[in-house]
């Protein structure tokens, strides 16, 4: 079955033109590069768009493609560049918006109502603090914010992150360190 290839066999099939393991590629993917291109971005169509983007520059690229690097390394070298790349064709700054599932049904932890949903307060708090949250991340430098958002929303390890920025691990280590400081900087003013 297509569905149980791995990504590297889908893309040799897919350089051979079978639409089929392309879908199943998409669909095995998809999620992921929205998610990571809507939290840099901050625009929901324009995520959209970039991430169709992404997989049309994959089926472009997939009679020349070597797996030298893990797929999803490569995958996300490609959705990092579109994002870049529509940052400065932007050339400006653009809200991010984080849609925060409280798994737990629970507000501040101060009160267990008996449905256990938020009260209308923590709720509100709860999105301020989110702006507050987005627009800080939003202010940091764009290499940094990519790398914090691939390491704390996609679970990336250092040495992923090095190759989707093209810059060594401890260059990723010191953007980690120099962005959480950031973010605790502004943070603390709000």
């Amino acid at each position: 079955m297509v569905e149980q290839l791995p990504n590297e066999e889908l893309m040799v099939r897919i350089a051979k033109g079978d639409e089929v393991a392309f879908q199943t590629l998409v669909e095995r993917h998809q999620s992921a590069m929205l998610n990571l291109i809507y939290r840099f971005i901050g625009d929901p169509m324009k995520s959209q768009d970039l991430s169709q983007e992404v997989f049309l520059r994959v089926w472009q690229a997939a009679k020349s493609y070597e797996p030298k690097a893990k797929f999803t390394t490569w995958l996300y070298r490609i959705a990092t560049n579109l994002c870049l790349n529509e940052l400065k064709a932007a050339r400006r700054k653009k809200w991010l918006r984080f849609f925060q599932i409280d798994t737990q049904g629970r507000g501040s932890g101060e009160e267990d109502f008996a449905d256990g949903s938020p009260s209308p307060e923590d709720l509100l708090l709860s999105r301020d603090r989110n702006r507050e949250i987005a627009d800080a991340l939003q202010s940091l430098p764009e290499n940094q914010r990519m790398a914090l958002i691939l390491k704390r929303y996609d679970a990336l390890s250092y040495e992923e992150i090095s190759r989707i920025l093209n810059c060594s691990v401890s260059a990723v280590e010191s953007l980690m360190v120099r962005a959480k400081k950031n973010l605790q900087g502004k943070l603390k003013n709000c």
